[in-house]
Formats: C-alpha cells, structure tokens, sequence
C-alpha cells in the first residue's frame, strides 16, 4: 500500500478537493497510481478559474447580444462558381492544389472521438454502416477516397485520426480487421484527445465515477491543437514536409477528401485557416454560421440567435447568418503550432449536463436534472486568431450530407439517399439516366468524380450494372 504522495496531497488542499483521495486507504497499488496519474493531468488553476468565471461571469461576458448585433455577413468569401471568369479561377486552384496533394505538402485530419450512440449505434461512430448497397463504414468510405487520391496525383497523403478514450481501442482493432482498407499502415496515425473533468456545479468539486477514477470526458474537437503537439505529430508531420492539413468531422460521408479547388484555394490566399460554408437551408437550421465581427471572422452558434435575428437581412436582401459551418477545414501547419506557443491554448467553454457519479458515501448518484459542470474547446475559437482567414462556398448537396441524428434531416436515411443521388448524377453525366428509385453506390476507387467516373464507363473498365443495387438493409 503506497502513501499519498505529499505533494498531489499538497496540489488538493490548495484547491480544495481533498475528497478525491477519500478513499485511497482502500485501492490497490496499480489503482492508486491510476488516480494519481488523473490528477496530476488536471489542471485545477485553469478549471478552478473558468468554474468560477461561469458563476460570476465578468461584465464583458454580456455581450452576446451586442455580438449578435454586430455581425455582418462575411465579405471575404470565394462563392461557387457562377461565370467563365469565376469557372477558370476555380479550375487555376485545383491545378494548384493538385500539385501540392503531389508534392506531399497536405495531411488530413479525422476527427473521430465521437460514438454513435444518438444513432442507436454501440461503436465509435467512424465504424457506422453507410454505404446504401455495400453497408461500407464511413471510415472504409474516407480510407477509400484517400487511397484514391493517392493513387491520382502521387505523392505522400498521412492520415491523422484523433479519437477519444472512449472510441481509441476500438477504432484501432477496426482498422486492423479491415488491413487499413488498403493504406499504408506507416501512413495513418491515431491520437488521442484531451480529457477533461466533471465538476459540481454549485462546489466546483470534481466529480467521480469510482473511488480511484475521476469523471473525465473528451476536451472538445478543440481538443486537436494540444493533442497534437502533445503526441509528436506536429513535429513529424513538420519533418515529413507538410504544409497544411485538411480538416473533417466523422459523420460526413460526402466530404470531398483534399478537394484540390480547397487546398489550391487555401494555398493560393496564403490562409491560415480556410472554412468550407454552405447556404442555410432556413434561418433557424442548427448550424453555426460565419460572419465578421469588426475585423475578424467569427462563428456564432444557432442557440445564439432568435427566430427574428437568424432571419436578419442586410441591405441587399441578403440574410446575414447565412453561411452555414460544414467544420470542413484547411489549416496551415504554421498557424498550428502558433496556437500550441505561449500559453495559446483555445478558451474552455461550459456546458451544463446531467453527470453520473458517486456520492460521498461511495454509491452511484444518477441525476435526473443538471448538476455539473463540463469543459471543451471548440476548433472554430481559432478563427479569430487567424491573420488570414479564408471562405470558401462549397456544394451543399454534393459535399454536406452528414449523420447526425437517428431520424428525420441529417440522418443515415438522407445521408444514404445522398449517396445513392451523387452516384445518379454522374451516371446521367455518362449518358445514363436513372429512376429516382435506384440505388447507386459508387466507391471512391471506382471514381473521385463524374469525370473519372465517365472515361471509366466508355473505355469499359467497369459497366452500369456494377454500380447499381438493392438498398443495403438499415
């Protein structure tokens, strides 16, 4: 039995949570250096001083409203293209994103921390089935696309996965089930995200889920930044040569991986951080949206915004919160580490929730109204720090089909019928038109786009039949 360290003993009092050793006298060794490693990550200053901000918010933190008032929508936005003029400046972008994908100067980064348990699904959310005839996971749907891009411009392509301790065991033993779907395995790196503490809301004191563990949940997708650095991938990634790293949430399958339009545009503006924006479907649709603030680019999140104000117009007619967050990213490797240097960490947000955890007679409390405290970063607070800051409109319902609900919009359902509708699209580009009614599925290394898809059905190398099929069951 090991004594309390005096000095993680020390580091409680002065914050005054002494409790979470309450029942040391109790544990194992191996469960006593198991909460000492907890605690010695927790930065209780930091949680202490944002706990209590959140209590007695400083007089700035009113300004939401004036926020909201202030917000104009963004000027500096490259639109999809409407003219030959417009047309060719896209064209110019991907030729040059083209060739940085075969100069090895962009990485992508998958942010998968996520499980899918609004989906009904017991498994980290990457390994959900979504191909409409295949049942492919949404992981198998982005391995395939950056094989395929490999395939097509050369060059080195590294693959960055950030999980959580929830989804990293799991996620790992998938992809090697599934031989990494054909990648070098040399070539995809998993990391985790941060964790954060559950504390009381009324105390400020952390809370627990067994006597030797803290309750701990993941820091946020904001969470990258540090779990990068703290891994080595930034220095490596730095040493390999890459420039920039293509950003992309989980539970988009119709992202356009490294789309080289977004990497040549990126690299063209010398931006820091680029955005991919869609037009709202209407003013209250749950999307953070993009606007300047002063001089900076700035989200603001639909719970923000009442019906009156997310339908705001500006002088020409044009809603001003209208430039939808896809979290489809470019960032530049440089702005990274900046954000890692002098204490730059992204700000912690609170967030209210209903926390499971012990009481102080050791039994499991299951609360039914809101009691704790939560703590994340969100990736979208760098946009403001960002000297050049990019936007760029992309095609909605080509590349922003994401599941995020088991039912209804945003669900397996559209995000299938999505598929199977891209996968018409370019099939009627080649000539053949297809019912609403069928199902289409296309493989990223069938074909990246219509074009590729078009030459590959005249010369043969694959026929309409192939790419056709009943629905996969849900």
């Amino acid at each position: 039995m090991n004594t309390t360290p005096p000095e993680v003993a020390s580091k409680l009092a002065e914050y005054h949570q002494e409790h979470l050793l309450q029942w040391w006298d109790t544990l194992s060794d191996e469960q006593q250096d198991s909460l000492v490693g907890q605690i010695e990550s927790v930065d209780f200053e930091m949680i202490q001083k944002v706990w209590q901000e959140s209590k007695n918010p400083p007089a700035t933190a009113g300004s939401d409203v004036n926020r909201v008032d202030q917000a104009a929508a963004p000027k500096s936005v490259v639109l999809q293209p409407a003219s030959a003029v417009e047309e060719a400046q896209w064209k110019q972008a991907a030729e040059v994103g083209a060739q940085r994908l075969a100069d090895g100067k962009v990485a992508v980064i998958t942010v998968a921390g996520g499980q899918g348990s609004r989906l009904g699904f017991a498994h980290p959310k990457g390994m959900f089935p979504i191909g409409p005839i295949s049942s492919r996971s949404l992981f198998q749907v982005f391995a395939e696309q950056i094989l395929a891009r490999k395939r097509r411009h050369g060059g080195d392509l590294p693959w960055l996965i950030m999980t959580s301790a929830a989804t990293h065991s799991e996620t790992i033993e998938f992809f090697e089930q599934h031989d990494f779907w054909g990648l070098d395995r040399e070539t995809v790196a998993f990391f985790q995200q941060g964790s954060m503490p559950a504390v009381d809301a009324s105390s400020g004191r952390v809370l627990m889920s067994a006597a030797d563990t803290l309750c701990l949940s993941p820091d946020g997708h904001g969470g990258l930044v540090m779990a990068l650095k703290s891994s080595g991938l930034l220095d490596r990634m730095a040493s390999e040569g890459v420039e920039d790293f293509f950003y992309h949430q989980v539970d988009n399958p119709t992202v356009i991986m490294c789309d080289p339009s977004l990497v040549g545009l990126h690299a063209l503006n010398n931006s820091q951080l680029t955005t991919c924006v869609v037009k709202k479907l209407r003013p209250m649709e749950r999307m953070g949206v993009l606007v300047d603030i002063g001089d900076h680019v700035e989200i603001i999140e639909y719970s923000e915004l009442d019906e009156e104000q997310a339908a705001r117009e500006d002088a020409s007619g044009q809603w001003i919160f209208w430039a939808g967050n896809t979290a489809i990213h470019m960032f530049s490797l440089a702005f990274l580490e900046q954000l890692t240097s002098g204490g730059g960490q992204l700000a912690l947000h609170v967030a209210e929730k209903a926390v499971d955890h012990i009481d102080a007679m050791g039994k499991l409390t299951e609360p039914s109204e809101l009691n704790a405290n939560k703590f994340e970063r969100f990736i979208f607070d760098a946009l403001p720090l960002a000297t050049t800051a990019l936007i760029v409109e992309g095609n909605r319902e080509r590349e922003f089909n994401p599941v995020k609900n088991a039912q209804g919009n945003d669900s397996p359902v559209t995000s299938r019928e999505a598929l199977s509708r891209i996968g018409r699209e370019w099939l009627a580009a080649a000539g053949h038109t297809l019912q609403e009614t069928v199902t289409v599925e296309i493989s990223p290394l069938t074909a990246l786009d219509a074009d590729e898809l078009v030459g590959s059905l005249a010369d043969g190398s694959i026929t309409v039949s192939s790419l056709i099929g009943p629905p996969a069951a849900s």
